[in-house]
């Protein structure tokens, strides 16, 4: 079963800037997505960002033109760079993957994504807290 490992999280002043690492045990092929969510005590779990085996990348609308993913299979290692932080992006972030493909559909159009909740395999997260 595959693991995954995530570092880089720490505590920064609004405005600053963390990336965060995900390491995963195994090398990943065929059809998969890798995905980075947020988690807050007390609410939902929130999809961050997430790229596919053919590199099409995804973010959530708060984070969009300030986080960047970025992924080295040669590396097996997930990453997401986080600018301009606001204290609203503080929580526990948890990498994710998952193997096959989804396909969602909105008036009459389909496409595959990576933003859905029900990865695989889950890390244990790494905390980033931001003040303001």
């Amino acid at each position: 079963q595959a693991q995954l490992v995530e570092s880089g999280g720490g505590s920064v002043q609004a405005g600053g800037s963390l990336k965060l690492s995900c390491v995963y045990s195994e090398s990943i092929y065929g059809d998969y997505c890798v995905g980075w969510f947020r988690q807050v005590a007390g609410k939902e779990r929130d999809w961050v960002a997430g790229i596919d085996n053919s590199g099409r990348i995804g973010y959530a609308d708060p984070v969009k033109g300030r986080f960047t993913i970025s992924i080295d299979n040669a590396k097996n290692t997930l990453y997401l760079q986080l600018n301009s932080l606001k204290p609203e992006d503080t929580g526990m972030y948890l990498c994710a993957a998952d193997l096959g493909k989804r396909t969602f559909c909105s008036g009459g159009h389909c496409s595959r994504s990576c933003a859905y909740d029900d990865y695989k395999y889950w890390g244990h997260g790494t905390q980033v807290t931001v003040s303001s």
